[in-house]
């Protein structure tokens, strides 16, 4: 059994994590000592250090972070959760100085939706989702519900959020699909009476709300591009515009400036500052590259701020000349495959939805992006000499880049006639063999000017899901979903050995000697089998939970690393077969992790768009 639950185990330790989940709206956030930004990524919470990087980690939900709140003091920080239908979702206050778990708060059923501190850090007030319709008030220092009630009439659409007045720990707001509102908290009787908005004609649905900072007004970002101005003492609208230049695809975040000056972060990408009652655009920029702006982050009295985009990017604006460059970039979709050049620990490739990314190992910025629109890379491998990215595409296509520039050597046409899953490359850096949906291994010749087939081989009933090639060019192994792993004779082109197991085969690695293989899949078990006739070794326990998705074997033969669905990334001991170091971090199920040829780094890659290093344990 694999030691997974058992305490002794050592645990891994995280150097850096590549991620940001920009989808959450304004869950980018600055904590009030200006040194530290928070951002979720999955079910974790990252607290980051802006100008040292160093990132600390608040783990405790179960699935993914829906939505983030800092208190005004910096005490507290509060982060709700996304959930399966039927399930409770949670809400945890954690403190912030000991980045550990306050409280766990659960009403809300399937999402909570938003969240607010009231000014004094007395009450936490939470907005759950589509499926649960409800607002609840909690007492921070007591750790239990005041009181809840509906967010909207039933004749009005969803909530979207909250925001609670900056003087008044009694007062907050609300705003959804036909529906503003102003609550104000009863605490004698355990009541939140609320009163309806009065908008006359407007139809509006609201998707951010700032409260102004004497809270005379507040403002409301809707889907229709337009900002509206509420009067919070008499419930009215007071003004709204623009009424010609609106914001293409809506208002999707906003923040006000001490000047007076709203920013406004439009569905398009477009960052505004705006006054006056018209919201007469001051200055605008369109960031290049963003899609929508998801966050504004004030850092201090605003002359910085941080802006998230739904992309996963996060940029640095300088206020005054109103320039931005960007500050961090990760993948938005699921990472599918992770490859280090041979010989180098310094970088890497990784590919997704999209894009092929190559980053710096040490300081995890991203060093050049190669963009393919609408199309899904499975897989991708450097060439020996580091002189060509090859990599497996979902439109049947088969492309080669160059690693310096990122431009287009040559691409094979229906190299397969399903997606093309699979992919490898011989150390001679003349031949590709490639897996495809259908089943089929093929070999192709390929140099910059000309690409052939040389061989199409038969065998597999399933979408071939891994390759691996001997030293010598001469033979390899391919593992398919079809519940077999095939290793190929290079040169004739033919079935050497076959491997059955009941199991929907993921991975296979040799061993660096040559004379066995481990392979792994859905049955959660590890095999070890001979090389020369295919026959069992020894099997164990990969893990309690979740197929086992990606494997690798450490350069000097002595461990493995693997990681799956059960999210953890455990460090093998070979001939024992006993796990020597466990990983926890990643929130998504692990798609694939490689070992640094340097032996000093592990890396892996998640389906929510995580990259972790992990340094490389002592075996």
């Amino acid at each position: 059994m694999s030691k997974e639950g058992r305490p002794d185990v050592p645990e891994l330790e995280i150097l850096s994590v590549i991620g940001f989940y920009g989808s959450v709206y304004a869950g980018l956030k600055v904590h009030p000592d200006r040194e530290h930004f928070i951002y979720p990524l999955g079910n974790t919470v990252i607290v980051e250090h802006i100008t040292s990087h160093r990132q600390y980690f608040l783990t405790g939900h179960t699935n993914d972070v829906s939505c983030i709140a800092v208190s005004n003091s910096g005490k507290y920080l509060a982060s709700g959760q996304i959930t399966h239908m039927g399930f409770k979702a949670d809400v945890i206050i954690w403190d912030y100085s000991n980045k550990e778990l306050y409280c766990r708060l659960t009403l809300h059923k399937v999402k909570v939706q938003s969240l607010a501190f009231s000014p004094k850090d007395t009450f936490l007030v939470s907005l759950g989702g589509q499926d649960d319709g409800s607002i609840v008030v909690w007492d921070v220092k007591s750790k239990e519900a005041v009181c809840g009630a509906p967010a909207a009439v039933k004749s009005a659409g969803t909530t979207y959020c909250v925001a609670y007045c900056n003087n008044d720990d009694f007062k907050f707001v609300s705003g959804g699909d036909g529906t503003i509102r102003v609550w104000t908290l009863d605490l004698k009787n355990r009541k939140i009476p609320a009163v309806d908005c009065n908008m006359g004609q407007l139809k509006r649905i609201v998707k951010c709300i700032e409260v102004a900072e004497d809270d005379s007004y507040f403002y409301c970002g809707t889907t229709s591009g337009d900002v509206l101005k509420m009067n919070i003492k008499n419930h009215i609208l007071s003004f709204f515009g623009p009424e010609k230049d609106k914001f293409s695809m809506g208002v999707t975040s906003l923040a006000l400036v001490k000047t007076g000056a709203i920013l406004i972060g439009g569905g398009d990408g477009t960052v505004a500052i705006c006054k006056g009652d018209k919201f007469k655009r001051m200055k605008s920029a369109k960031v290049k590259g963003a899609s929508a702006i998801t966050s504004l982050a004030l850092r201090g009295n605003g002359h910085q701020f941080f802006v998230g985009a739904a992309n996963s990017q996060v940029y640095l604006f300088n206020f005054a000349e109103f320039t931005h460059e960007i500050l961090s970039t990760c993948h938005a979709a699921a990472v599918n495959d992770i490859v280090f050049p041979a010989e180098s620990s310094e970088l890497f490739a990784t590919c997704s939805r999209n894009d092929i990314r190559i980053w710096n190992a040490g300081t995890g910025k991203e060093l050049l992006r190669i963009s393919v629109p609408n199309m899904t890379c499975h897989a991708i491998d450097f060439m020996r000499n580091g002189k060509c990215i090859v990599s497996a595409w979902d439109d049947n296509k088969l492309r080669a880049f160059f690693p310096e520039s990122g431009k287009l050597m040559y691409m094979i046409e229906d190299a397969h006639n399903k997606e093309v899953t699979a992919i490898a490359t011989t150390s001679d850096c003349k031949r590709i063999i490639s897996g495809g949906g259908e089943g089929q291994v093929r070999v192709w010749e390929v140099s910059r000017n000309r690409q052939s087939l040389v061989e199409a081989m038969k065998e597999h009933k399933g979408a071939v899901s891994c390759i691996k090639v001997r030293k010598n060019d001469q033979e390899c192994i391919s593992a398919s979903e079809d519940g077999t792993c095939i290793i190929w004779d290079l040169q004739r082109f033919v079935r050497n050995q076959v491997i059955f197991a009941n199991t929907l085969f993921k991975c296979v690695c040799y061993h660096p000697d040559e004379h066995q293989v481990i392979t792994s899949g859905t049955d959660r078990k590890i095999g070890y089998w001979e090389t020369y006739n295919a026959a069992a070794i020894r099997e164990v326990d990969g893990s309690m939970s979740g197929s086992i998705n990606g494997m690798d074997m450490a350069p000097d033969g002595q461990c493995f690393v693997t990681g799956g669905d059960d999210k953890l990334i455990k460090v093998w001991n070979y001939k024992e077969g006993k796990v020597t170091s466990i990983g926890k971090g990643h929130s998504g199920f692990i798609n694939r992790l490689r070992v640094c040829p340097q032996q000093k780094l592990i890396v892996s890659v998640s389906k929510d768009g995580a990259i972790i290093c992990w340094k490389y344990p002592v075996c």
